[in-house]
């Protein structure tokens, strides 16, 4: 008597032709197998690229520059014409609170003298009026250099590097040059990018204890097994120190910047543990179905193993949409980070198999509680669990769980309406950094725009020496009660007349919107105005400058980043499982936790809710590249749990041909594994809230949130009901595209030789070809 349809659905995977195992099933079984072999190539790649990066590693500095950007080409004028006036400034800041600083006169000069001899140094200006000389009245209001009770000074040093890219060592220099003035009693701290040379260097070794802390208590309770919950973690360490050391390596060839191992040891070390977490969870599945350790690994190897491969790929495509923005800066962030996802992906389809064949059956001997694998669905005559319920709840209310996750979603994204992308200044950092006392005595005495003066440019070359006065007046008066200016200093001459220059100083701090504004309007309005009906140029330069235009060329090709790793993660979807609907869903989707997770942090830094729990001073605006940061990662990471889900509501929709039921058990055997990876994932990024670096904070908080929202209420709430209410026409594709497309199996398991999966085309979606081959 013939089977019914359903008894075929329920054992299509056992009447299936035998399949023809795949590279990664003969990797896995092969890594398993000779598992001594393996540990120890991986043993000695660690030791060998640690001695490398040690012997040959390069350092990590925030020296990069825009070019063809105006602040750089005003720089480059001033360089040309005025080398003493170029270069880049740092403040020397000065403070007696008992006496006059007229007082150390000699202190001062020595101070000055010293600084001048230190190499790379252009220029270092005294804010004392030379001995015997009437000192001239300080503008009004005093933007220094010398405060009006001569109690606080700066003393403006101009280098020909950044300095913030100088080896710590050279501060011994500079500590050497103004010991005097402290033997004096006098409080010295450094300014600008000299007192960024001077904060502490950077650890991360508080974060990672309590990420992977937290890891395992979490691994403990959702899985019981000790084995189990270590492995993971000991595997992610081991790709992290690789990757890291890799990135060292390519340090030394080109300039990466500062915060770049912090953001690679981050995502390294989620993905790392997240990815082996899937592979040894189907492995400790594949033992309790009766397969031996090899087979077991190989399984693994070739089904969550292949979708840790897609994971990766997809996280590395999001990252090289970095390179769109053409900031070669935010280009090698992304890099950094994909070097250590590389090393991820290669441990977990290598290093783990092989530690798994060395455990072999003993992998769940020593537990806490009763080891559990995946969740088994429940059948007749098992009871239901808790995910099994909570998927049947899905099932028949699908437009209620849609409903919640997009109000949720909707609240948690509300004020990225009102994000202000600017650049965090020194006001922001710990009391206990030189750059933040020197902000706040600069701003005492100067008011909060001297941190940050602007450098006007006039470059009259190209007019006649006849004509030069008339336009010197022109501009001068254009350069009077400009809307949100302090003060600016009447322009001066270079010494070969050809250009130029005066300061101008904002009225507020220079992270603050207005000092933006007044950027913008010099560089766009007033300086043009200046200079009409003659041949001169103009520029606004100087570090507050030069950041504007970072800004500026990051808010116009944010958009274009985002369209670019949403079509390619889309193609990506689209090609694994052949549905359109499906991809199109993942990017919608996706797109709407990344909002939520940006609407976290404003809430946080520019609205102050809880920024000074993390140790923020005030509110501050969103780091410029911080958004388009937090896209490139967020999105490959989400796809992690996107593809991990679907491979199972696919795999069981190939196999049932229903579409609505394979929702739900894919939801049941994953809820706990993407549950606890997310949580892992989560206490990783969190964790670097603790780090001084403000920017590092916001990654870490926005990260975190945004892995939160995915697994919880993307992962539990949208997607299983977004794929129960679309049914079998999630998985419609249309001919001609369908045939364009590459084939890529998320599971990895290689179909019956000239027999693709079914999918629903035109013809099947009108219920002609309703099941699974």
């Amino acid at each position: 008597m013939p089977s019914s349809p359903s008894s075929q659905a329920r054992t299509g995977r056992e009447a299936a032709p035998r399949r023809r195992p795949g590279a990664l099933r003969r990797t896995g079984e092969w890594c398993a197998r000779h598992f001594v072999t393996v540990l120890v190539l991986w043993v000695a790649a660690l030791a060998g690229l640690q001695v490398l990066q040690h012997a040959y590693g390069g350092d990590y500095s925030d020296d990069f520059s825009l070019p063809g950007t105006q602040s750089q080409d005003g720089l480059d004028v001033l360089k040309a014409h005025a080398p003493q006036a170029g270069g880049y400034s740092a403040q020397v800041v000065l403070h007696d609170a008992d006496k006059p600083l007229t007082s150390v006169s000699d202190q001062v000069a020595t101070a000055v003298a010293d600084l001048q001899k230190l190499p790379d140094v252009l220029s270092a200006q005294s804010p004392l009026p030379s001995s015997g000389s009437t000192p001239p009245p300080p503008p009004d209001p005093n933007t220094g250099p010398l405060s009006t009770d001569q109690k606080t000074a700066y003393i403006t040093v101009r280098f020909s590097v950044q300095p913030s890219t100088l080896d710590p060592s050279y501060l011994d220099g500079v500590d050497k040059a103004v010991q005097p003035l402290r033997s004096a009693g006098v409080e010295v701290e450094y300014g600008g990018p000299l007192g960024e040379l001077a904060r502490p260097e950077p650890s991360d070794r508080t974060s990672e204890a309590i990420g992977f802390g937290v890891a395992i208590v979490v691994l403990l309770i959702g899985f019981g097994s000790l084995l189990a919950a270590v492995l993971p973690l000991v595997t992610a360490l081991v790709c992290a120190l690789c990757g890291l050391a890799l990135l060292g390596l390519l340090a030394a060839a080109a300039t990466f910047a500062t915060v770049s191992p912090t953001l690679a040891t981050m995502i390294g070390i989620g993905v790392g543990i997240d990815y082996a977490l899937f592979l040894v969870t189907r492995h400790r599945q594949n033992l309790v179905d009766g397969q031996d350790p090899v087979t077991a690994a190989g399984n693994a190897a070739a089904t969550s193993g292949h979708a840790v491969l897609l994971s990766g790929c997809t996280v590395i495509i999001a990252l090289s949409g970095l390179w769109v923005s053409g900031i070669g800066f935010i280009g090698k962030l992304g890099l950094a980070a994909a070097v250590t996802v590389v090393t991820a992906v290669i441990g977990a389809l290598t290093l783990v198999p092989a530690i798994l064949g060395l455990i072999g059956r003993h992998i769940d001997r020593v537990h806490v509680r009763k080891p559990v694998a995946e969740t088994v669905p429940a059948t007749e005559n098992a009871e239901a669990g808790g995910w099994h319920r909570y998927a049947q709840r899905v099932e028949r209310r699908p437009w209620w769980f849609l409903a919640g996750g997009v109000v949720l979603v909707a609240v948690l994204s509300f004020p990225v309406f009102f994000i202000q992308l600017g650049h965090i200044g020194d006001g922001a950092d710990p009391k206990s950094f030189t750059d933040r006392r020197a902000f706040d005595l600069m701003s005492s005495a100067f008011g909060p725009g001297s941190n940050g003066p602007l450098t006007l440019v006039i470059d009259q070359s190209k007019v006649p020496s006849s004509d030069r006065s008339a336009l010197a007046d022109q501009a001068q008066k254009a350069l009077t009660n400009v809307p949100d200016a302090a003060v600016i200093t009447p322009l001066t001459a270079t010494s070969d007349g050809d250009v130029l220059t005066a300061t101008a100083y904002s009225v507020a701090a220079p992270q603050d919107g207005r000092t933006t504004s007044l950027t913008n309007r010099l560089t766009d309005d007033v300086l043009p105005q200046a200079v009409s009906g003659t041949a001169a140029d103009t520029y606004v330069t100087g570090t507050t400058a030069a950041q504007v235009d970072f800004l500026d060329i990051v808010s116009s090709r944010l958009p274009l980043i985002i369209a670019v790793v949403v079509a390619l993660a889309f193609l990506v979807i689209l090609a694994v499982f052949r549905g359109l609907l499906v991809a199109v869903k993942a990017a919608v989707l996706n797109v709407l936790s990344i909002a939520a997770s940006y609407g976290v942090v404003v809430a946080v830094f520019q609205w102050g809710w809880g920024g000074p729990a993390l140790g923020v001073s005030g509110k501050v605006p969103i780091e410029s590249y911080v958004p388009m940061m937090m896209f490139a990662i967020v999105f490959g990471l989400s796809m992690d749990y996107e593809i991990f889900l679907l491979s199972r509501i696919h795999e069981a929709w190939l196999r049932t041909g229903d579409a609505r039921a394979s929702v739900a058990h894919a939801l049941e055997i994953t809820a706990r594994v993407i549950t606890c990876a997310a949580l892992i994932m989560v206490s990783v990024f969190a964790a670097f809230v603790i780090s001084d670096n403000i920017v590092v904070k916001m990654l870490g908080l926005g990260l975190a949130a945004s892995v939160l929202i995915d697994a919880t209420v993307v992962r539990l709430l949208l997607v299983p009901a977004v794929m129960t209410l679309l049914g079998r026409a999630a998985w419609w594709i249309p001919r001609p595209l369908d045939r364009i497309l590459p084939h890529l199996d998320a599971e990895g398991g290689a179909q019956p030789s000239g027999k693709p999966p079914a999918q629903v085309t035109e013809d099947t979606l009108g219920g002609r070809n309703a099941s699974a081959p």
